[in-house]
């Protein structure tokens, strides 16, 4: 799938370094071509002459070392790059990156590249989990930067945790993956994704809820990306390591998901609203924590903007699909949601039953739609009725001369 395929591999200072050289000589056998850009620090563990001759490339190491005068060294392997990959991707870069800083050729290469960039962090656990570090993450994963987790495991620096950077054969079957979504059923569509929950803030330390934890909306995210679709995942919070490939934008109210969604919508070819979005939220809330008084505490409540009606109400060419999580009359509520937001297909489960609800891996669901199908799945992983959530999302749409 990367065979003739041009990639930039970012080497950055660490041990796992060595880890890079293997990486690069998988590439190569793979039939890509590769060319390395090296840190400073980098060459501390593994040298340029080692890169040189697996990728059977010049190494580039100096911004200002230009040897064609007809071309400027980062603007024109930044733009020749299919893809980049930043392994291992450091604190430091990370951090250079979330606050645009180019001050080498790796950092100024992946300012001027247009190319998607892929990084996958390496460190100590400790540093990984600092707020700060945490914080870039964030920022860069909104900045259409797609971070590959690292896995939990022994590290060089003694410590066992989450830091490791992930192993060649793995970063190898990423690649190939991102090659091959490009020619799915969804290539050149945009599919803008809501998942989790919501929280309603009361004071510093208390919040309004529910259970949703995520995990249908985040599969449904990866069958979408699978199919060759350019995904946007809105998440509230939730503990799921998001999916790699797609552009993840964390918000925690519903105000917040609100602004998020509308600010996506217009650009999406589908929407799939599948966040538990919270109806109601503290009408007062409080800047200091509230302290325990005589007698009962009542709360008052107040509406929230309902995202799936405006997206209904505001909708042009866009397929919208919604989520209707039920403990009764499930068909009814589901068909009467399918109508009076002005929805294209409607995903119903009955969050009673056995093998369906918010944390399991398990769903059952039932697909609505406007043209009047309806599809009963049995009780499937999650992952298995994402793929049947997007496959009949695909079928609507070719049926609606859409695709």
């Amino acid at each position: 799938m990367i065979n003739g395929k041009n990639i930039i591999l970012g080497v950055c200072g660490g041990i796992a370094a060595f880890k890079a050289a293997a990486l690069t000589s998988k590439l190569v056998q793979a039939g890509a071509n590769v060319k390395v850009i090296m840190t400073k620090s980098s060459k501390e563990f593994v040298t340029p002459l080692t890169f040189q001759a697996l990728s059977r490339q010049p190494v580039y190491d100096d911004t200002f070392v230009e040897p064609d005068p007809s071309k400027i060294a980062h603007i024109d392997i930044a733009d020749w790059a299919d893809v980049v990959l930043v392994a291992p991707t450091t604190a430091n870069i990370m951090a250079k990156l979330a606050t645009g800083i180019a001050d080498d050729m790796l950092t100024t290469t992946l300012l001027a590249t247009t190319a998607p960039v892929y990084l996958a962090p390496a460190m100590n656990v400790n540093m990984y989990d600092k707020a700060s570090v945490q914080r870039n993450v964030r920022t860069l994963r909104q900045d259409g930067y797609q971070i590959i987790d690292g896995v939990e495991g022994y590290l060089a620096c003694g410590w066992t945790g989450k830091g490791r950077m992930a192993e060649p054969d793995d970063l190898l079957a990423l690649l190939e993956h991102h090659f091959t979504n490009k020619e799915g059923r969804l290539k050149d569509k945009t599919v803008v994704i809501t998942a989790g929950p919501t929280q309603e803030r009361i004071d510093p330390v208390r919040y309004f809820t529910n259970h949703s934890s995520g995990k249908m909306g985040y599969a449904v995210a990866e069958a979408a990306r699978e199919e060759g679709a350019n995904v946007i995942l809105i998440s509230g919070p939730t503990h799921i390591s998001p999916p790699t490939g797609v552009k993840i934008v964390d918000v925690v109210s519903a105000k917040e998901m609100f602004d998020a969604a509308m600010r996506y919508y217009h650009e999406a070819d589908i929407v799939i609203k599948s966040a538990a979005v919270a109806d109601y939220r503290p009408k007062e809330t409080f800047d200091q924590k509230r302290k325990k008084q005589p007698g009962a505490w009542s709360i008052e409540m107040e509406r929230t903007t309902d995202i799936l009606k405006t997206m209904g109400e505001q909708k042009e060419a866009q397929i919208l699909v919604g989520f209707a999580a039920e403990s009764e009359q499930v068909e009814d509520y589901a068909r009467k949601k399918l109508h009076s937001k002005n929805l294209d297909l409607i995903v119903a489960n009955n969050i009673t039953q056995a093998g369906a609800g918010f944390k399991g891996d398990t769903n059952i669901i039932t697909i609505i739609t406007k043209d009047d199908t309806k599809k009963e799945y049995p009780v499937l992983a999650k992952k298995e009725a994402a793929t049947c959530i997007i496959s009949d999302i695909v079928s609507y749409m070719e049926r609606h001369h859409r695709l």
